[in-house]
């Protein structure tokens, strides 16, 4: 019998699985407001990939995942600290906060000492992610990530980071390397568990176009990508990454140093303009949450879905993927699994 590892492992790997793999990314927002649909929609349509940390673990991100799977403070009104120092204030209950101060001014990014990376997050407990996975027949995704760009923006300050990219200050260029040095070890702290997959992830993009000069991007981050992906592999575990915004200028890097799936916003890129990837890439979602999953019609989301299929499929290469997230109409989320569960590949 062919398992949800299965499934998604053929589609990774071009081998035609029997049905398209899925998976939700419901943000606590949609647990508090639709409660009942969310619990139809999980129900009714079974996740084929869980992201996983072991309950009482310390992420990266500072947060720790109680014995339900849920995760505390992050997502309540008030004041997050993470595990960086970084001070995220949030308004709105089931969302992630916005840090609104940089933790280093000039000062202290000149300073060796002030950037103190979470060592207590490389504890990962492996044995309990290994039963985990053991008890599970679904694609298991470690539930820590890296996260460079938005890190060094947590600690900088984008605005301050963007200057920083172009004036390239005294001691930029180690911060830089203690943030990917860290995230290298966190990375491969996971390949030593029994995961199928590691994750990286970092918002690259605006509506229109890369948020920093795509030659910044190749000469920082490029490389640092490519470590990562290289440790997985090393480990054979797949890499899968997320990014928001319009990446098209960065697909064809992504691609060349070996990542597995992207999680990307297809449809702000424009799905057509991704063709030329088809059967190079597995595309883990995503239908347009900005305008169709709010306000599309039944047809519309229909239609969206056949889209993704049609240009992007290639004995494999998608995963369907949606969020539900604020202001999603949990109807046209329930149209986009029902949909990809009803097409023929």
């Amino acid at each position: 019998m062919t398992t949800p590892r299965d499934l998604v492992k053929q589609t990774l790997e071009f081998k035609n699985p029997e049905r398209v793999p899925r998976q939700l990314w419901a943000l606590p927002w949609a647990a508090i407001h639709h409660t009942e649909k969310l619990k139809l929609i999980e129900s009714t349509f079974p996740d084929d990939i869980l992201q996983v940390t072991a309950p009482g673990a310390f992420t990266s991100e500072g947060s720790t995942t109680k014995l339900d799977g849920s995760v505390s403070n992050a997502f309540e009104p008030g004041i997050h600290i993470d595990a960086w120092g970084c001070i995220f204030t949030n308004i709105h209950r089931g969302l992630i906060g916005e840090v609104k101060e940089a933790q280093l001014q000039d000062e202290d990014w000149l300073d060796d000492h002030k950037l103190v990376p979470p060592e207590q997050a490389l504890n990962i407990n492996i044995p309990v992610i290994n039963k985990i996975c053991a008890n599970t027949d679904k694609f298991v995704v470690a539930g820590d990530w890296a996260r460079p760009f938005e890190r060094l923006q947590f600690l900088r300050g984008t605005e301050q980071l963007f200057m920083d990219l172009v004036l390239r200050p005294e001691r930029m260029y180690s911060n830089f390397q203690k943030v990917h040095d860290f995230y290298c070890k966190l990375i491969t702290e996971w390949c030593k568990t029994d995961v199928d997959a590691v994750f990286f992830m970092d918002d690259w993009g605006s509506q229109k176009s890369l948020l920093i000069h795509p030659n910044h991007w190749i000469e920082f981050f490029k490389p640092m990508y490519k470590e990562y992906v290289e440790i997985a592999h090393k480990h054979n575990k797949k890499i899968f990454m997320h990014s928001d915004g319009n990446i098209l200028e960065i697909i064809p890097h992504l691609i060349e140093i070996g990542l597995d799936a992207i999680n990307a916003q297809l449809f702000c890129m424009g799905v057509q303009n991704l063709e030329k990837y088809k059967g190079h890439i597995t595309f883990w979602g995503e239908i347009d949450r900005q305008h169709l999953l709010p306000n599309g019609t039944e047809n519309e989301i229909k239609e969206a879905v056949e889209l993704v299929r049609s240009t992007l499929w290639q004995n494999g290469g998608c995963i369907a993927q949606c969020e539900f997230g604020a202001g999603a109409n949990p109807d046209n989320v329930y149209t986009v699994f029902d949909t990809w569960n009803k097409g023929n590949i």
